[in-house]
């Protein structure tokens, strides 16, 4: 046998045993569900980021299940943030073949969404979805990696008490179970703490122009004002404070902390607060090395809730390969009684699947930048926040 016909022959062998082990190799689906289009779509595109980033480094890993070597592959689907879409997306997921489900981005989109996954079998890992009423249907397949607006809005009614010292406070919601929910748990913080608000006004997703609900505060004297609401309202009705000179502070909760606030405020936003679930970036575990790796790979800042969505993908691959089984039968008791060291912290998980021990961190937007000011509730016990870049 010549050289030649040697080496023909060994590169042959190994030609044929990499086709065999791609062959026998499984692609296991993992699902994404949230807002790609419309509005929030930055805040579905940042998910999408923070989930594909989880999956490519459980993929550099080379993962095996149950002996066989497995590629995890993220299947997104649009839910436009819009209830009965995400209905059909998740049915689509489902239909897919998908182990799980990281999703969806609010808690209007994964109430309707979380029967579905539940009939199915599969797990549905959220990111955000802050509405305590997400977990409370008493599904055993819902989860969700971040704290919920039972313990965000008492620390925010807490902080507007104590801190800022409001006296007269007005409250605006969405009605979105978000925003209502989130305002409702606000004001029954203030109610154990004595404090009446003076009003309470009432908007919808879409509106854009404040001023009539903002009329009735101003004649009330309001010092604070806050709003259960997002970053893309809530910009444009601090701007409408500032136009009409209003001494009231703007506050708000969960989902402000954005850069997108910023931009769309400008000045207007100065001296806005807001509790934002978990810890700033730089506060995180994983937080600097994941930044870092977001940028590299796409050449752009963290809008929001990355590192969230990263969290909810590796949590549910973890309890996978714990399992040696992508069979929901077999990991979901895993995911149960997971304990995952991830970017954001520790996650596990309660008897109704929220994060155990959730820190909140309140934020202020100081010469242009939001700027954490003090880290409540989790591990930190209300220390200050670690200063801001």
């Amino acid at each position: 046998m010549t050289q030649a016909f040697k080496q023909l022959t060994l590169a042959t062998l190994i030609l044929a045993s990499f086709s065999a082990m791609a062959a026998d190799a499984e692609t296991v689906l993992i699902g994404l569900a949230g807002p790609l289009t419309g509005p929030s779509a930055r805040i579905g595109k940042d998910l999408e980021n923070g989930a594909q980033l989880a999956i490519t480094d459980a993929n550099n890993k080379k993962p095996t299940i149950d002996g066989k070597a497995v590629t995890f592959k993220l299947v997104s689907e649009d839910d436009q943030s819009d209830p009965r879409t995400a209905v059909a997306v998740a049915q689509r997921l489902v239909d897919a073949g998908v182990a799980g489900v990281v999703g969806h981005w609010n808690t209007g989109t994964s109430i309707p969404a979380a029967r579905i996954y539940h009939d199915a079998g599969i797990a549905q890992v959220a990111p955000v979805a802050t509405g305590h009423a997400y977990t409370q249907q008493g599904f055993d397949t819902s989860f969700r990696v971040m704290g919920h607006d039972d313990d965000g809005g008492n620390y925010a009614g807490n902080y507007a008490v104590k801190t800022l010292q409001a006296k007269r406070i007005a409250v605006i919601d969405d009605r979105t179970a978000f925003g209502q929910g989130l305002a409702d748990q606000f004001i029954h913080s203030l109610k154990s703490q004595g404090v009446e608000i003076v009003d309470r006004e009432y908007v919808d997703e879409k509106t854009v122009d404040f001023s009539a609900v903002l009329t009735s505060i101003r004649s009330k004297n309001a010092d604070l004002i806050f709003f259960g609401g997002v970053d893309s309202q809530a910009a444009p009705l601090a701007r409408r404070i500032k136009q009409l000179g209003m001494p009231a502070t703007l506050m708000g909760a969960g989902g402000f902390v954005s850069q997108t606030f910023l931009t769309l405020a400008q000045k207007e936003g100065e001296g806005v607060v807001a509790l934002e679930p978990g810890l700033p970036v730089d506060g995180m575990p994983g937080g600097k090395a994941f930044e870092q790796a977001y940028r590299d790979r796409y050449h752009t800042h963290i809008e929001l809730h990355a590192p969230f969505a990263y969290d909810a993908a590796s949590v549910l691959i973890d309890a996978i390969e714990q399992a040696n089984s992508i069979d929901p039968e077999k990991y979901l008791p895993k995911l149960r009684g997971i304990k995952h060291q991830g970017v954001t912290g520790t996650i596990a998980f309660d008897g109704q699947g929220n994060l155990l021990n959730p820190s909140f961190t309140v934020y202020k937007v100081v010469n242009g930048q939001w700027r954490p000011q003090t880290i409540l509730g989790g591990a930190a016990n209300s220390q200050p926040a670690p200063a801001a870049k």
